[in-house]
């Protein structure tokens, strides 16, 4: 089939890629605008645009999708039979999404109608859940509202961060896209309506987020901490300054302690902070202004001592 790609971020390649290698021809590539982007602030390409043009495949760059008739036209002379997006960061107005012949679909970071919207990958894990997965379904004008041509379940295991589960739902992704694009040109698959009753929505990850509360469970913070890793980062309260934790263990603990306080500084183990409920072995950390240490070493330079406390 004749293929438009929508997409941005890395979470996108991995299913440009797919389509790339696949019997399948990706006619353009349709991605965000370029942007600044790391420390010096310097336009740069997105992730999916970098590998568009590592192939010579036509990329699209439009500021605006919506009321843009030279870009519909543009999107009417490539001619796709289906239109693939993948984390493209716009909504697609209908007059884009019915023009091909298989409409538009979408790969989603979640079981629909579970966690429907934009952070579906950092609310399963900072709501403690077990599995999650990804869905392609067809994209309507109700936001990830769609028929469901198929899922796949993914676990989540304790070793699991924001990064680790990021990289194995893009890859399930993709592989999952192109058994599905397969089947609907062969004619071979169903779409099934989600049940809307059962729709939970995945808001916007905000920065205020990251603020670490010590008197909630270790599990929560645990979970806190892993979610948001890549952004904005859990942080803390600590010698009047905003300290970010970046890894941390459960650990068990039996003492009587404040939340937020160390009961351990090991400089062979790191530090031990006590929760609301349990405790947490922090792993690494970030004073402001300076790079991601061990506790070990922050011991260390820092001279962190018990009954100091994170607030």
């Amino acid at each position: 089939m004749r293929v438009l790609f929508w997409g941005t971020p890395d979470f996108a390649v991995k299913s440009l890629k797919a389509l790339i290698e696949s019997n399948h021809q990706v006619v353009g590539v349709v991605t965000q605008p370029d942007k600044p982007r790391g420390r010096g602030q310097k336009i740069q390409p997105t992730p999916v645009k970098e590998e568009a043009l590592k192939y010579n495949i036509p990329v699209f760059q439009p500021e605006k999708i919506k009321n843009n008739q030279e870009f519909l036209e543009t999107v009417k002379k490539l001619n796709p039979d289906i239109s693939v997006v993948v984390a493209y960061g716009k909504i697609l107005p209908e007059e884009i999404i019915n023009i091909p012949k298989y409409k538009t679909i979408n790969v989603h970071a979640s079981l629909l109608p579970e966690y429907r919207g934009a952070a579906p990958i950092q609310r399963a894990i900072m709501e403690g859940k077990d599995k999650t997965g990804v869905c392609i379904m067809e994209i309507i004008k109700e936001l990830d509202a769609g028929d469901v041509y198929a899922c796949r379940e993914v676990e989540i295991t304790e070793d699991d961060d924001i990064i680790s589960l990021h990289d194995k739902l893009a890859g399930e992704g993709a592989r999952l896209l192109i058994e599905v694009l397969d089947k609907i040109e062969k004619g071979e698959i169903d779409k099934k309506p989600q049940n809307h009753e059962k729709a939970t929505y995945a808001k916007p990850i905000e920065k205020s987020e990251g603020k670490i509360d010590f008197s909630r469970s270790a599990k929560e913070i645990f979970n806190q901490i892993r979610a948001l890793k890549v952004w904005p980062k859990a942080y803390a309260k600590f010698r009047d300054e905003e300290v970010k934790i970046l890894d941390a263990k459960i650990v068990e603990c039996n003492v009587n302690a404040l939340p937020g306080e160390i009961i351990k500084a090991d400089e062979k183990e790191g530090i031990v902070v006590k929760a609301g409920n349990g405790c947490l072995l922090l792993k690494l950390i970030q004073f402001p202004n300076s790079k991601p240490i061990t506790t070990q070493d922050a011991i260390r330079g820092y001279k962190i001592k018990v009954g100091e406390r994170f607030e």
